[in-house]
């Protein structure tokens, strides 16, 4: 590998942009696109990309089956579960795993008011895991990027448009 595309290398693992790491390494901002997207197809550079994501994988643990289990966990996330039965918020480090993993953020909000009435507002915000997720999902080519359809006509006559059954079919990448 050239200098030049180490340091493409070296500056492309950090963002995945193309276009930044071409500038850093060195080609002009105007072509930098297109010099980001030829360094991308060459056979080094791309060898050197390949052989990263797969360690990173291998060393996080990215499996199939670790992201459908994150992708559950939050679909069943229950929000009941960050109040006691007395409806009084659980303290963070009391949840259980799922239920942290879920919480992004949590504001209390307190105000003192006339009569010493005492307000109090919660705020509790949940992560989108959603987004990163499926960025797994797809460099791990979970989920088909294709997909099919097809219309099946069950019956015959005037009653054929109520006899329709939509199929949709979703093929694997």
């Amino acid at each position: 590998m050239t200098p030049k595309q180490a340091i493409f290398y070296g500056e492309y693992i950090k963002d995945g942009n193309a276009t930044r790491a071409a500038i850093a390494a060195g080609f002009p901002e105007k072509s930098a696109h297109v010099a980001g997207a030829r360094m991308l197809r060459n056979a080094k550079v791309n060898a050197a990309i390949k052989a990263w994501r797969e360690r990173k994988v291998y060393e996080l643990e990215i499996t199939a089956e670790r992201v459908l289990q994150e992708l559950a966990r939050l679909a069943y996330f229950d929000p009941g579960k960050l109040y006691d039965k007395d409806g009084k918020r659980i303290p963070v480090h009391e949840l259980d795993d799922v239920t942290r993993a879920a919480v992004t953020a949590i504001e209390d909000e307190i105000t003192e008011g006339p009569a010493f009435v005492t307000t109090r507002k919660q705020k509790v915000r949940f992560a989108d895991k959603g987004q990163n997720l499926e960025r797994l999902g797809k460099h791990l080519k979970l989920f088909g990027e294709s997909a099919f359809s097809a219309e099946v006509e069950m019956g015959k006559g005037a009653q054929a448009a109520d006899s329709t059954i939509k199929i949709q079919l979703v093929r694997p990448a």
